[in-house]
C-alpha cells in the first residue's frame, strides 16, 4: 500500500466515523467545540478506532460541520426542494452535513471526491432511496459552487469536448 492509497484509506475511515459521530449528534445534539470533542471521544466508533490519521481527520470535520452548522443546514434547505431540515432522515442529513462542509470549507477536496464520498456512506448506511436523495441535493449545489454562487474556487469535473468534426460525424 502506498502512501496515497493509506491517506485515501485513512481519510475514508474518518469520513466514517465522522458520520457516525454526527448521526448520534442528530439526537443528542452538543453546544460549543468543548461538547462536541468531548461527544467525539466518547463516541463508541471512534474509541474503536486504532488508526490515528482517520480520527484526526475525523475529528476536523466534525468539529467543522459543528462550527458551520447553521450556514450548511441553510444550503441544505434551500437545495432540498420543499424539505424541511426536520423532515429529512437523520443518516440522509449527517452524510449532507458532512458533504457539505467538504464542498464549502475544504479546498482540498474536490466536489466529485465529497459528492462519491457521500453516496458511498449513503449505499452503507442509508436505506433504498437514501443514495438517489443525497446524490440529487449535492449534484444541485455542486452545480451552484461550480457557477460561482458561493464564491468558492472548485469545479465539476467534466470531460472535455470532442472535436467539432467528431460531433458533426457524430450528427451524421
Amino acid at each position: 500500500m502506498t502512501a496515497t492509497d493509506k491517506r485515501k484509506g485513512s481519510r475514508r475511515q474518518g469520513r466514517t466515523l465522522a458520520f457516525q459521530v454526527l448521526f448520534g449528534l442528530g439526537f443528542d445534539p452538543q453546544e460549543g467545540e468543548g461538547e462536541v470533542a468531548r461527544a467525539f471521544e466518547r463516541n463508541p466508533a471512534v474509541l474503536e478506532c486504532e488508526q490515528e490519521d482517520a480520527r484526526t481527520f475525523a475529528a476536523q470535520l466534525v468539529q467543522g460541520v459543528c462550527g458551520n452548522l447553521p450556514q450548511i443546514d441553510k444550503v441544505i434547505g434551500k437545495h432540498s426542494d420543499h424539505w424541511k431540515i426536520n423532515r429529512i432522515g437523520k443518516v440522509e442529513l449527517a452524510i449532507l452535513r458532512l458533504s457539505l462542509f467538504e464542498i464549502l470549507h475544504r479546498s482540498d477536496i474536490p466536489l466529485k471526491v465529497a459528492i462519491n464520498e457521500a453516496i458511498e456512506l449513503a449505499k452503507g448506511f442509508g436505506d433504498e432511496y437514501s443514495r438517489s436523495f443525497v446524490n440529487g441535493i449535492l449534484d444541485a449545489v455542486a452545480r451552484a459552487v461550480d457557477e460561482g454562487q458561493f464564491g468558492i474556487e472548485k469545479k465539476i469535473d467534466r470531460k472535455p469536448d470532442a472535436p467539432k468534426d467528431m460531433k458533426a460525424k457524430a450528427a451524421k
